[in-house]
């Protein structure tokens, strides 16, 4: 208590902590600290110069928000020089006792009026909460995050180590968590949007947003400040698409090692670290099928790892053609007798370095007069080729190993305009028919 009389909390009870411990729900915890004002208190706090002292020390009263509080605030002032007036509001949050102060009155009770709605709604954060710089918390999110209850492939984690370190730590690493606002994201995104290309400036906003997300969930900041519209979409460039034919024409100038590889990418859909990863006991050819249960993940410096698929999707059994098993049956003869002998290892044995591959399969597309070509867009064949058929989205997902319907619809989209092109080559057809028949 002060020389004035004030004691924090004298004009209403406190709420008994046992009510809290016995399990008041959240809504009738939040009401009683609207209700009460001990539990959002407004003080006035003056501070200034006693007159008449030799190299006077600046001393500082509280006074409460009263008729009589101001009173005796505005009457303490005028015996003091260089009088400085501050409104400090004491509330409480999650049961933590908050003081904010502000400069003047006004500001004060916006805030007051602001955390009451919060507290109502369940919103209400600590403003100590945020004050993690942003790094810290960056860093930590990469160690600690789960995807459905397993931890980020290591070839995500590297993903997500450069885009941090070159998009998005040199404007947010040194900042509090609450400091980052809407416009400050905004400004980031316009300038990694111009300093690079398309698709890594939507990459590092996605990745930006995912971790603000759960700094929100964390309770350490109220909203997610990422709230630039369409800033996380990829607009890819659109793929050829392959036909079969250029499928063959592609295996067939690839030498004879690698033959195989162009034609579970091409008629399987099958990704090249999945086929780097193929085993003698996961190719059945009895009953047709090739299983995918490894992947092989390339990593910067050279590093290769044998991992299980990205998601559980990716594991699955894909029947083949017999143009493919045909190939494969063939391929068996210099693959070791063992079961877990690799389909396409390296030279001097163990898994193949993608880069080996790749010499081969650019002089390959090359021979054949498209250097366009990606080894992926044989994957996206595979699909275009299965939806041809009929196949259900469903089917497709199975088929290709997706986890996300919207990848497995790109190749029913693709189906759709071949079968207009297929309508329309008919509508040709039929119309030198009826001339013929006309005559």
């Amino acid at each position: 208590m002060c020389r004035h009389g004030f004691r924090w909390n004298t004009r209403f009870p406190e709420r008994p902590e046992t009510v809290q411990q016995e399990g008041w729900p959240a809504t009738l915890n939040r009401a009683w600290e609207l209700v009460f004002p001990s539990m959002a208190q407004l003080v006035r706090r003056v501070s200034g110069l006693p007159r008449g002292i030799d190299n006077p020390r600046r001393v500082t009263e509280r006074f409460p928000d009263t008729r009589e509080g101001r009173q005796a605030a505005d009457g303490w002032a005028k015996g003091l020089d260089d009088p400085r007036t501050f409104y400090d509001v004491r509330t409480r949050i999650d049961g933590r006792v908050v003081t904010k102060s502000f400069a003047t009155r006004k500001a004060a009770d916006a805030w007051t009026t602001q955390i009451a709605h919060d507290k109502l709604t369940g919103v209400a954060i600590d403003p100590r909460s945020g004050t993690e710089l942003f790094s810290h918390y960056a860093h930590r999110w990469l160690d600690t995050r789960r995807v459905k209850g397993r931890p980020l492939a290591p070839k995500t984690l590297e993903l997500y180590g450069v885009l941090l370190r070159a998009h998005i730590e040199p404007t947010f690493s040194s900042r509090q968590l609450s400091a980052i606002t809407p416009e400050a994201v905004r400004r980031w995104h316009a300038k990694v949007s111009s300093d690079s290309s398309a698709m890594s400036a939507a990459k590092s906003y996605r990745l930006l947003r995912a971790i603000l997300s759960t700094a929100v969930a964390d309770g350490l900041v109220q909203a997610n400040p990422c709230r630039v519209r369409g800033a996380g979409m990829e607009r890819s460039v659109e793929r050829p698409i392959v036909g079969p034919e250029l499928v063959l024409e592609l295996a067939d100038a690839m030498t004879a090692r690698f033959r195989a590889i162009v034609l579970l990418a091409g008629f399987g859909g099958l990704r090249l670290g999945e086929l780097l990863a193929l085993r003698r006991r996961h190719l059945d050819l009895a009953a047709g099928t090739v299983a995918v249960e490894e992947q092989v993940v390339s990593l910067d410096g050279g590093r290769r790892l044998l991992t299980e698929p990205k998601t559980e999707a990716g594991r699955r059994v894909v029947a083949l053609p017999q143009l493919v098993l045909d190939s494969l049956a063939g391929h068996l003869d210099g693959v070791g007798a063992d079961p877990d002998s690799l389909l396409f290892p390296a030279e001097g044995g163990g898994l193949l370095p993608a880069t080996t591959f790749y010499k081969h399969w650019r002089r390959a597309r090359h021979q054949v007069g498209h250097d366009e070509l990606h080894l992926h867009d044989l994957r996206h064949a595979a699909g275009t080729l299965a939806a041809w058929t009929g196949a259900t989205e469903r089917e497709l997902m199975a088929r290709l190993g997706h986890a996300n319907p919207a990848a497995s619809r790109r190749y029913q989209h693709a189906a759709r305009d071949r079968d207009r092109a297929i309508a329309a080559g008919l509508d040709v057809i039929l119309q030198g028919l009826q001339k013929r028949d006309a005559r």
